[in-house]
């Protein structure tokens, strides 16, 4: 009697870890439309002045995170030539990684709270994590100008 009481218990065991299982899966992505579960799932707008850009999210914790602070509008400062720069208010996940070479459109993290924003491809020796990139980065360059710009970021 004691091997059937077992069995009972395991295979109850089971079946509730099996419907939770399901159940969490069927809701994902659910409670927060925004969630980024997959980078063609949701798309970001960056319009800087009358230029609007689009860009696909990174699947992973940084660009989940950033995607649930939209819609934002900063004040990016200069930076080398190279890239426009925010510290943000908050600090985000991070998992920096060289990418070796940085392309023009690229969204990134510095730290685990500056928002970085290039419109320069270079190689690099600095560790960031992905955000996203801008799909077509042409005129990029010219719509962030020389001096500071006012981006604005929203989920598309």
């Amino acid at each position: 009697m004691g091997m059937k009481v077992t069995f009972i218990f395991i295979l109850n065991l089971c079946s509730i870890l099996f419907f939770c299982f399901d159940r969490n899966s069927a809701y994902e992505g659910v409670m927060n439309p925004n969630m980024v579960t997959n980078s063609d799932d949701i798309k970001m707008k960056i319009t800087i002045g009358s230029a609007v850009f689009t860009a696909s999210f990174n699947n992973n914790a940084t660009a989940i995170a950033f995607n649930e602070k939209l819609p934002m509008t900063i004040h990016m400062k200069e930076l080398n030539g190279n890239e426009k720069y925010f510290d943000l208010s908050s600090k985000l996940p991070a998992n920096p990684s060289n990418p070796g070479t940085i392309q023009s459109g690229d969204l990134m993290l510095y730290g685990s709270g500056t928002l970085v924003l290039f419109y320069k491809s270079f190689k690099t020796s600095y560790s960031y994590t992905r955000i996203g990139r801008i799909e077509k980065p042409a005129g990029l360059a010219a719509a962030l100008g020389s001096g500071n710009v006012t981006v604005i970021f929203e989920v598309d």
